[in-house]
């Protein structure tokens, strides 16, 4: 396993491993312990109660943050004909159809999240194999694939985040950056909790919040209060 630096180990020592914070009192130790000479993102790591591996378990969707990600988001679209204007106008970095899927299955992925039309997912099915494991493939439930480009792109421009729960059951996402200071944060955060709260499967039994960690890019993880999350997101 890699080591950590002499800085990782000391801000560790500031967070005992064994609590389980406050979700507001965790996230300002997550703050303190950032300690990169750079706008670190702050990560939230959800574990849910769901079995991935049955369909009608499957969590997975997309929300707005009220203070968007810090960050410019690259996006394309893949469209034809007069959606392709509309990609343009709503700040698409690259537009195209056929061409757009070759590019990309010539090595071309210069870009971070993608939109496309529902007539051209016959093409970009194409790649699938190549966004899905990088969280770029376009899909309906998340908003990705739509006629509606213009909202669509505008949404992942402002810092849209698109979450799916991995085979162990687990949520990451980013909330922000860490100049955005904990109010905008915790905002942040609360609207990503309580659109996960609200996608939980009817299948789903038992305690859907399991647990739930934050930490900066280069920090330790700090573990939150999953308890305190319904009284949270009200």
């Amino acid at each position: 396993m890699p080591k950590h630096g002499k800085k990782h180990q000391i801000v560790k020592e500031k967070i005992d491993r064994f609590s389980r914070y406050p979700i507001e009192e965790g996230l300002s130790l997550a703050l303190d312990c950032s300690y990169a000479n750079f706008d670190e993102t702050l990560d939230l790591a959800v574990v849910l109660g769901v079995n991935p591996k049955y369909p009608d378990q499957m969590v997975r969707g997309g929300v707005s943050l009220p203070h968007g990600l810090g960050k410019d988001v690259r996006v394309v679209a893949f469209c034809k004909g007069e959606k392709e204007e509309e990609a343009k106008n709503a700040g698409a970095d690259v537009v195209g159809a056929e061409d757009l899927v070759s590019s990309i299955q010539d090595g071309w992925l210069e870009f971070e999240k993608a939109v496309a039309t529902p007539d051209m997912m016959s093409q970009v099915g194409k790649i699938g194999k190549i966004l899905g494991p990088r969280g770029m493939m376009p899909n309906a439930k998340s908003g990705t694939v739509t006629f509606d480009l213009e909202n669509a792109i505008k949404e992942l421009k402002a810092g849209k985040v698109e979450y799916k729960v991995d085979k162990a059951g687990v949520i990451h996402a980013p909330v922000g950056k860490t100049s955005f200071g904990p109010d905008k944060l915790l905002e942040n955060m609360k609207a990503l909790l309580d659109s996960l709260h609200k996608s939980k499967p009817t299948s789903a039994k038992g305690v859907y919040f399991r647990s739930l960690a934050v930490s900066t890019t280069m920090g330790p993880g700090v573990k939150l209060d999953p308890g305190a999350i319904k009284k949270f997101i009200e």
